[in-house]
Parts: C-alpha cells; structure tokens; sequence
C-alpha cells in the first residue's frame, strides 16, 4: 500500500459550545431512543399484528374460494377454526408477531453512555467503547455513526437508527468533535474494482470475500471482512448496489487537527 499523494490538511473541527459547568468523570449523558418512541415501537407494532391478522381471519373463507389464489390450503384451514377460537387465535398470534418485530426493531436502535474519558456505543446487542482522547472526529453518514481515529482510521462504525441532533448535542457536551459536515475524509474514497495496484493481494482477497458475504446478505461476515481490512489500513464503506468504497489510512501526523 502506497501514499503516493500529499494529503490535505482536515479543516478543525468545529468549536464546542461551553457547558453551563465544569464536566468531571463522573458525569454521562445517555442518549438512545426517547420513552414515547420506544412506546410506540412497543405498542404499535403489536397492535398492528393483532388488526392485520384479524383481517387476515375475515378474509381467509372468501380467498379460499378463488380457485387462482395462492395458499389456498393455509387460508382454508384457517377458515374451518370455529368462533369465537378463529377470531382469539388470530388477534393473540398477531400481538406476538407485533412484539417479535418491536424486539428486533428496538435493537436497531444505537444508544450511547458519553462520558468526558469514553463513549460506550451500543447498536443489536454490541457494545463498543472509545476513548476521548483517541477520537479526532465523530459524524453520521447516512444510517451509520461513525468515530475516526488521529490516523484517520474508523474507531467505529455503528448503522442503525438514531436522531442525529440528539448525538450532536451529547458528544460536543463532552468535547468530543463532532464535524456536521459529515466524512473529512469523503473524498479519499473509490470504488474497489479487482486488481487494484495500490491494494496488497491481501486487501483484494478481502474484498472480494466480502462482496460474496454482501451479495449473500451475511452481514456478520461482512462486519467482520470490514474489520480484517481494517487492519490492513483500508477503511471500507459501502455504496449503493452493494459497491465497495475504499480509502487508505493515513499517518497520525499527517492527520492531526491544528491547534486553535
């Protein structure tokens, strides 16, 4: 791998609003979904199973008798349950899916414990933690939340849903830099395409391991492909038609933000 390019100075970060007082170690924000949001994934979602499976119950007898409708042995069988058990089963069965599709859902969310030493960021299950000090930038592109490193490197990478405002407000409490302008370093990326010259045999048997897992849909092995080839100083982001986007990791000296 080669830097062959002189690299641009990132512009700083933008200057942190000043704390109505001073921040000791002790002190965290916690930022994630609100009550009302998680109120309504938790009730809405269930009672949107019980109305469409209700419905599902009404409608199964006349679908049954479309001799060209799909399914027809599953919406017969449902048809012959006698009331009032057809029209219980289908409302409770539907308050289940309701609840199954909130767990999942609620796990898409990323949640964050900031604190002026580290942030603890937690999206299905994971958690990660970054230092302060090791965080030169911290910003959303897209559905992703993204921390770089003084060498320019992701620290992390969490997608899932989040109300980027609220982040905003949390990590530049406690000084941390967050850039609203997004990536500094948007336009180090390209396209991977094979046999790339600037990319070690190693980078490229990576890659092409993870387009298989992103063309599978395996998003566990891709993640894990992310982080093997970050490793080997390649930052990855992915495109729209599941394209690779690349960009080396620069030096930490080549990277550090003036003083102000």
């Amino acid at each position: 791998m080669t830097y062959d390019e002189t690299p641009e100075t990132v512009p700083p970060a933008p200057k942190v609003p000043l704390s109505k007082g001073p921040l000791t170690a002790h002190d965290r924000t916690t930022v994630g979904p609100t009550a009302g949001e998680r109120a309504v994934l938790w009730a809405g979602f269930p009672a949107l199973g019980a109305v469409a499976l209700w419905l599902v119950s009404r409608a199964a007898g006349w679908v049954a008798s479309l001799p060209w409708a799909p399914m027809q042995g599953p919406f017969k069988l449902i048809a012959s349950a006698p009331e009032p058990l057809l029209s219980i089963g289908s409302v409770v069965v539907g308050v289940l899916v309701g609840l199954a599709v909130a767990f999942f859902a609620e796990r898409e969310y990323v949640t964050a414990d900031i604190g002026p030493d580290q942030a603890a960021l937690t999206v299905d299950g994971v958690t990660r933690t970054v230092p302060r000090a090791a965080t030169a930038a911290v910003f959303r592109d897209g559905k992703n939340l993204v921390l770089l490193g003084h060498d320019s490197a992701e620290l992390a990478r969490l997608r899932g849903d989040f109300d980027a405002d609220r982040f905003a407000a949390a990590f530049e409490r406690h000084g941390y830099p967050w850039r609203p302008e997004g990536d500094p370093y948007a336009a180090d990326f390209r396209r991977w395409v094979a046999a790339q010259p600037d990319l070690s045999s190693t980078a490229h048997a990576l890659f092409k391991a993870r387009a298989h897992a992103l063309k599978k849909g395996e998003k566990k092995d891709a993640e894990q492909l992310r982080e093997e080839l970050a490793r080997v100083g390649v930052v990855v982001r992915d495109g729209k038609d599941k394209a690779q986007h690349w960009r080396a990791v620069r030096p930490a000296q080549e990277t550090d933000t003036p003083a102000e």
